[in-house]
């Protein structure tokens, strides 16, 4: 039988409520804000610009809007492109095996042009690493059930 801490919620149990967050001032709510706008500009321009990562700037895009503007993150949940990603993100921090195609295959294409254009092989060693480790790290996330 496994120790059962003080304050720890028995097995079956609901964690026990978070504490309300508190309210934050004017002025960071609305550079949260536009901090959400630039990101969400930036993700929509890597949708449509090959090499440029859209998923990285929507996690942050709604990152902030969560923390900012509730009507913008309701929105990104509801959007028809960007909403299951994010549901999926916010329920596990799961990424769909498709997604993680489309990025290995993104990065790939990626790591073509840097080897064809790098004016230092050690350029190129150093960006295709860093693709390695994320490609690493994305596919050790869980894909979403059902």
């Amino acid at each position: 039988m496994a120790r059962q801490w003080p304050g720890m919620p028995i097995q079956g149990d609901s964690p026990p409520p978070r504490p309300a967050a508190r309210p934050l001032p004017r002025v960071a709510r609305w550079l949260l804000l536009a901090f959400a706008g630039l990101c969400l500009v930036l993700a929509v321009i890597g949708v449509i610009l090959p090499g440029m990562p859209a998923t990285v700037f929507l996690l942050m895009a709604a990152w902030a809007a969560a923390r900012s503007s509730p009507r913008l993150h309701a929105w990104l949940l509801g959007h028809r492109l960007f909403g299951p990603m994010l549901r999926d993100w916010e329920n596990g921090h799961c990424v769909s095996r498709r997604a993680k195609w489309s990025a290995a295959a993104t990065m790939a294409v990626g790591a073509v042009v840097l080897v064809w254009t790098a004016h230092r092989p050690w350029i190129a060693a150093v960006g295709i690493g860093c693709m390695a480790v994320v490609l690493t790290w994305l596919w050790r996330r869980p894909e979403p059930q059902g």
